[in-house]
């Protein structure tokens, strides 16, 4: 079995990652963190101009029908560059959702507008007590006792919460469930959220490993510069131990985010336990580049003038999103200590 990217994926991740290269330097990225909704509508058209809005829309409502093994690669690329925008919210998540949807004029109408970027989606799921972008959402999906709601932005009530992240601006959302919004039952809702959920707690794993290496990049840059005693401080064995942690705790990560796509992208049964374990190990890389960044910058790293605090940020936001550590830890926990891995199931007679 071929467990390699195809041509068709890596070439899509290169070209994405040479336009975020141009169009998402760190001065334009404070820019945008400045305005009142941190968000860029330009960036998002010209995203949606990549093929970044069509990427999981089925090919019949005019996307390019990818699945989430594509997603675990271009993840990492919105992470890497810290991109201002719930692009993934959108494209993958609430594409994700709406597919798994009976077919219907709504359903269509709105897929297609996400493939040509022309509408914001924002995601309510159950483990997020805020929702990202709501205040800029043209359709908020929403859940009720598993029920998918579909609300319009002025059939609800937003609550802004400061985050630590400034690009990232989350809302408490009042709202009504009603007959007229809900578009999934609460038999097709519970399949669909838990899908969701694996989606969400994918799309931040593989941002935690794009962040990952973008702070241990800038740390090598810096280190590289920086002097002490004539020499540059990369050079000093401490250091360069500090760094190697890093960036083997990244590459311990990415065959485990991966294998994680693979089962969700498969429908694998035990695709609940290997998307946590993907999750926590991305999130592991992250802290550890945030903490080991910092101290390579002698401390400096979290101050506004250097570019380290704003992936620093996003990490640490990140952390709780899609299901905190206690959740992902608790469903291994199940799955470790399950009826079907106790002694008398392991070995047959």
């Amino acid at each position: 079995m071929n467990f390699t990217f195809t041509e068709d994926q890596l070439a899509f991740r290169e070209a994405i990652s040479r336009f975020l290269m141009t169009e998402a330097a760190p001065e334009m990225l404070r820019d945008i963190w400045e305005t009142d909704t941190g968000r860029s509508p330009d960036l998002r058209g010209k995203l949606a101009e990549q093929g970044m809005t069509a990427l999981s829309v089925p090919e019949e409502c005019g996307g390019l029908g990818m699945d989430d093994i594509a997603w675990a690669l271009m993840t990492q690329e919105l992470g890497y560059y810290a991109i201002p925008d719930s692009l993934s919210d959108t494209a993958y998540l609430a594409a994700g959702l709406l597919a798994g949807l009976p077919q219907g004029e709504a359903r269509d109408a709105w897929l297609a507008q996400i493939a040509e970027g022309s509408i914001r989606v924002a995601v309510g799921h159950p483990v997020n007590p805020w929702v990202a972008d709501a205040q800029v959402a043209d359709l908020l999906l929403l859940a009720h006792d598993d029920e998918i709601h579909a609300l319009r932005s002025d059939q609800v009530e937003l609550q802004a919460n400061t985050s630590i992240d400034a690009s990232r601006r989350l809302y408490c959302v009042k709202w009504t469930p009603g007959a007229e919004t809900r578009i999934a039952d609460a038999e097709l809702g519970r399949v669909l959220w838990a899908q969701a959920l694996n989606r969400g707690a994918l799309s931040v794993a593989g941002q935690l490993v794009g962040l990952a290496q973008r702070m241990l990049d800038l740390s090598v840059d810096y280190v590289a510069q920086r002097k002490q005693f004539g020499k540059p401080i990369g050079s000093f064995q401490a250091v360069k131990h500090h760094l190697a942690d890093v960036a083997t705790q990244i590459e311990f990560a990415k065959p485990v985010l991966y294998r994680a796509a693979h089962g969700l992208a498969r429908g694998e049964a035990d695709v609940d336990v290997r998307i946590s374990h993907a999750r926590l190990a991305c999130c592991e890389a992250s802290w550890l580049a945030a903490r080991h960044g910092i101290q390579v910058h002698g401390a400096m790293g979290y101050t506004w003038e250097v570019d380290l605090q704003m992936f620093m940020k996003r990490a640490w936001a990140l952390d709780n999103a899609w299901g905190d550590r206690a959740l992902h830890k608790t469903r291994i926990d199940q799955h470790l200590l399950g009826a079907a891995l106790l002694p008398g199931n392991t070995f047959e007679e």
